[in-house]
């Protein structure tokens, strides 16, 4: 298991399998959860992740194929939409200061 400190994480990509629906929920739940900090959330496909994704949150399934597409960015898995406690554990990370386990 690797890490990402809290302060190198200033763009959060919640990639999903076609970059809408479900993810959309997650990344408004996230935005207002991070609002204070300065940090940017957004969602996308995991084929179109992007290089400047400082941290990316995907389901488990998709989880390989994010690490594939976007080699050297750390990835953190989820394996439900709404209540997943990773969500929560990312968020306290960043109010924190402390490093996410990725």
């Amino acid at each position: 298991m690797s890490s990402i400190a809290a302060a190198d994480v200033h763009k959060i990509v919640l990639a999903c399998e076609a970059g809408m629906g479900s993810s959309a929920l997650v990344v408004s739940q996230l935005k207002k959860q991070l609002k204070d900090l300065p940090v940017t959330v957004e969602h996308t496909s995991v084929s179109r992740i992007p290089a400047d994704a400082d941290l990316v949150i995907c389901h488990r399934s998709l989880a390989e194929r994010a690490r594939q597409v976007a080699p050297g960015h750390p990835v953190v898995a989820f394996d439900v939409f709404i209540g997943d406690p990773v969500f929560a554990r990312v968020a306290e990370a960043l109010r924190s200061g402390t490093a996410i386990e990725t």
